[in-house]
């Protein structure tokens, strides 16, 4: 069988694959990019759809972007976290992060930029850890670090290293206007960090419908005043950290590997395999 993962990415093999071998499964895991975008113009992406015999999706919002007969052959699966824990975090100021490459997607200075419209003392400082993926990327983020001091950009660590901003931080900032279901939040989550994050499908299907700190994507107005309020508001904050550590059992790395299971048990009888 053939995992694959991208529609339009992975096209050619999924294509390939099911020329070689058409009676033999093919799961095809879908990513944010192909549910918010490519699937809807890319004739690649759309024909690995209709090749693939089951398909993934990161969380359950992602479902709504399929037709029926799509939604029929996929299954949700939450990616799982390994067991982390939470640091205390700085005394003296509110650590914001923001953990992801600087790209399109992201809206990757969405906190850079509504830090420009908070007071002067307010007590925050937001940490960017990510890859510039362009040299104009690299170029924007360190002039914005020069023009706003509270904001630094430290570019890519590796997964522990960002792990460790991450459980000293007072909130987290996803600001992207598309994803599948960022394991960043689900790291959050898992952690009880609390999320602030943009009005994206991705997002919600990870931090669920009713949730206080969403702000409408690429409004850095109304991301400032949810940034004002992790900075001054400890019992909102307090509140905020109880509402994702509810949600961290669908993390579960067992409930996972249980999900797999049983989508690799619907798929494998077809290749006559045991």
């Amino acid at each position: 069988m053939l995992i694959a993962l991208h529609a339009r990415r992975s096209h050619a093999s999924i294509k390939a694959f099911k020329q070689a071998h058409p009676r033999r499964p093919l799961v095809l895991v879908l990513t944010g990019t192909d549910l918010y975008r490519d699937i809807r113009s890319d004739a690649g992406a759309k024909q690995s759809l209709q090749l693939a015999d089951r398909m993934v999706v990161l969380q359950p919002q992602g479902l709504e972007e399929l037709t029926a007969a799509q939604r029929n052959k996929t299954r949700v699966i939450f990616q799982s976290v390994a067991e982390m824990k939470r640091q205390a975090p700085p005394r003296s100021y509110c650590l914001i992060t923001v953990i992801g490459h600087l790209r399109e997607e992201k809206d990757p200075f969405r906190a850079a930029l509504a830090l420009a419209r908070l007071p002067a003392n307010t007590n925050i400082r937001v940490v960017h850890l990510g890859a510039a993926m362009s040299p104009e990327y690299a170029r924007e983020a360190r002039a914005l670090g020069r023009y706003e001091p509270r904001y630094r950009w430290l570019g890519e660590l590796d997964h522990a290293g960002a792990m460790r901003w991450l459980a000293r931080s007072h909130a987290m900032v996803i600001s992207s206007l598309m994803e599948g279901g960022a394991h960043v939040v689900s790291e959050a989550i898992a952690m009880g960090v609390p999320v602030i994050a943009s009005t994206v499908s991705g997002n919600i299907g990870l931090l669920g419908k009713v949730y206080p700190a969403y702000y409408p994507a690429e409004d850095d107005q109304a991301l400032a005043k949810l940034l004002a309020r992790a900075a001054g508001d400890t019992a909102w904050l307090a509140q905020m950290a109880k509402k994702v550590a509810a949600r961290g059992k669908q993390g579960d790395p067992a409930r996972e590997r249980a999900a797999l299971g049983r989508l690799l048990a619907g798929v494998v009888p077809k290749a006559g395999l045991r």
